[in-house]
């Protein structure tokens, strides 16, 4: 399966490397520079990873956090500081200080505030992961990739079975009544999504996106000629995968 991050950074320069690095190892990544671009993206297409840096173009990325999860609690996110040693020097509305550490006294006896980390203000409103530009890209990439087995792991059952129907997360494999068949890596992708949205019309441009990633430019009937081989390979469960003229396709798990 194709995993689309979204990476949105107030200057994204600064994340050339870490970008780069994505793109190399497969991920579809889509940039953003505000949070109103961020928001209108979720609401539109479906991500697996949202990744914010300390700051956007129009808000702090503490504030656009908690804005997130006020809306959304299940997409996992990282934050990307500029350092894992800064401070804040103020407090954006939403995280209380007296549950992240309470005010030890000073001299004197009088209370002093505790400092506290961007890294640790992030992990408190809801951040899954937090990493810096000045860490080592090979752990960055470590856990990212953490991150999003830990997700993909959570969202779905080691195996998908519909009717006689197996389809093996771990082991990649399939089987029709017991049978193992051979598919490929797109189709294995192909019968998940099926697999995971039974009775819902999946456009074709929705298949794209979640099989291909979104920044395949090439033609949506490329899902044609994959669905044509996939069924050919399921035998008199085909059945199950219905075309939906002029739109995609339609999984109908009770198809006699």
């Amino acid at each position: 399966m194709k995993i689309n991050i979204l990476f949105a950074s107030k200057d994204l320069s600064r994340a050339s490397l870490i970008l780069e690095m994505l793109s190399r190892q497969g991920y579809c990544v889509i940039t953003a520079h505000r949070s109103r671009e961020v928001m209108g993206m979720l609401a539109e297409k479906t991500f697996d990873l949202v990744m914010v840096g300390q700051n956007l173009a129009d808000e702090e990325g503490l504030s656009f956090l908690r804005n997130l999860r006020a809306k959304n609690k299940n997409i996992p996110v990282i934050a990307i500081l500029e350092s894992p040693d800064t401070y804040l020097d103020h407090m954006p509305s939403g995280l209380n200080l007296e549950t992240l550490a309470p005010h030890g006294p000073a001299s004197g006896g009088a209370r002093q505030a505790p400092k506290i980390s961007y890294k640790l203000a992030f992990f408190q409103l809801g951040a899954d992961e937090c990493l810096a530009y000045s860490q080592d890209l090979h752990e960055s990439l470590a856990r990212i990739r953490a991150v999003v087995r830990r997700t993909v792991s959570t969202q779905s059952d080691e195996v998908l079975k519909l009717n006689e129907i197996d389809l093996n997360m771990s082991s990649y494999t399939v089987k029709i009544s017991g049978r193992e068949i051979t598919v490929t890596a797109k189709e294995f992708d192909l019968l998940y999504v099926f697999l995971s949205s039974p009775n819902r019309v999946l456009s074709r441009p929705y298949l794209i996106e979640r099989v291909w990633g979104y920044n395949y430019f090439g033609s949506p009937r490329t899902v044609d000629v994959h669905v044509r081989r996939l069924r050919s390979k399921m035998g008199k469960a085909a059945r199950y995968v219905r075309t939906v003229p002029c739109v995609g396709y339609k999984l109908v798990p009770n198809t006699k």
